[in-house]
């Protein structure tokens, strides 16, 4: 084995890394690695092989192997890409013809334009082939001369190790950020909307209009006439016991979530400001009587989305697929049922958006993507008060 391509192979690995590629699949042997990015939108896949390569026949049918796994991972994918790169790291090249392999990218049929790009660098071609990789990725591939150093087996066996050891800090990093927060606004909403639909069975029915508007449902009259308290108080007011029960678990499982997420207070602020945005949509666009806490946990699906944009690779590995699921079952089922409040329901999503942009995520500051979430929350909350007061 040669040990000078053996620290290029792992020097390639750490580049990679360090430009927020993160390890997708890893061979046995660790001489296959397959890296997926976090932010290039162009080339989101990388294949690194480190293999001896005497013949192109190897190298043919490993290329349709790759072809293959391309074909398959721009299926799952969500966003479209131009480029996957598929890198060979051999001593030396095939004994017999190999360049036309690799002359032309390989094109992937599930989208126009893409294709799986190949490299193959050997002891020959290691400046030109660096150079093509840094054209590609516009940055700069350089390392220390190999030549220069003295054990380049003990080299690569140092690079190996920091490569593993920043996944799996990346990896602790990322766990962490589902257990930030202690669930305990999500418990007191709870049995608040429960501790209220009680005294409003008390009362004389969580069904009769007249027991609504006392306990301060939604409805355009009064707050037209200077109730702006109503644009809060119908975040914990239900309408029967199957809209209780149906909230109460989506509260559980999303305000669980978000809450971890955020932070219990950064949570309160968001399911306000999300109850109002609901409330202020139903306002505008319905003139019934109306109540639930289906806009805060519309909210909730917002802030998840807001998460989404800060993960996006993290979002869409975890929860991605199925919160975008449900966000878009829920409002297509809430356009063919009568009777669900579906301004209310949008009204929820964008305010929780847009307060999960005011507050942030913990530990992360961006005061410019913040005033900007704070000035259109203010603007658009202003319009709809000047509109329908």
């Amino acid at each position: 084995m040669n040990g000078k391509m053996e620290l290029l192979f792992w020097q390639l690995v750490y580049f990679f890394i360090q430009q927020r590629y993160r390890i997708v699949q890893l061979a046995d042997d660790a001489r296959e690695i397959w890296l997926e990015s976090l932010e290039n939108k162009h080339v989101p896949i990388v294949r690194l092989v480190r293999y001896d390569i005497d013949w192109s026949q190897w190298l043919k049918r490993d290329m349709e192997y790759a072809w293959r796994i391309a074909e398959q991972i721009q299926k799952r994918r969500i966003r479209k890409f131009n480029k996957m790169v598929n890198i060979y790291i051999s001593t030396y090249p095939p004994v017999d013809d190999w360049e036309f392999l690799i002359e032309k990218p390989l094109p992937l049929l599930q989208q126009r334009n893409a294709a799986l790009q190949t490299f193959l660098i050997h002891s020959g071609n290691i400046h030109l082939s660096l150079q093509q990789l840094a054209d590609m990725f516009q940055a700069p591939v350089t390392f220390p001369a190999i030549a220069d150093v003295r054990d380049p087996f003990f080299e690569a066996e140092r690079l190996k190790r920091a490569v593993f050891r920043e996944e799996r800090e990346q990896q602790e990093r990322e766990r962490k950020l589902f257990k930030y927060g202690k669930p305990v606004f999500t418990y007191i909403f709870i049995a608040l909307q429960v501790i209220v639909f009680l005294l409003m069975e008390w009362s004389g029915g969580s069904t009769n209009p007249d027991v609504l508007i006392k306990y301060g449902a939604k409805f355009n009259p009064l707050i037209q006439a200077g109730e702006w308290w109503r644009f809060f108080t119908p975040i914990f007011l239900h309408i029967g016991f199957l809209h209780l029960l149906m909230n109460t678990f989506a509260l559980y499982y999303l305000g669980m979530t978000v809450e971890r997420l955020y932070g219990s207070w950064r949570f309160f602020f968001i399911y306000f400001t999300a109850g109002f945005f609901g409330t202020l949509g139903s306002f505008l666009f319905t003139a019934s009587l109306s109540a639930g806490a289906s806009g805060a946990i519309f909210g909730l699906f917002g802030a998840l989305l807001y998460f989404g944009t800060v993960y996006r690779h993290l979002f869409l590995q975890t929860i991605g697929t199925n919160i975008i699921g449900l966000i878009v079952i829920n409002l297509v089922f809430g356009m063919i049922v009568p009777g669900i409040d579906n301004a209310g329901h949008i009204g929820g999503l964008i305010g929780g958006y847009l307060a999960a942009g005011i507050v942030h995520l913990p530990n992360h500051f961006d005061w410019k993507k913040q005033m900007r979430s704070l000035l259109i929350s203010v603007g658009i909350a202003a319009f709809a008060l000047y509109i329908g007061l």
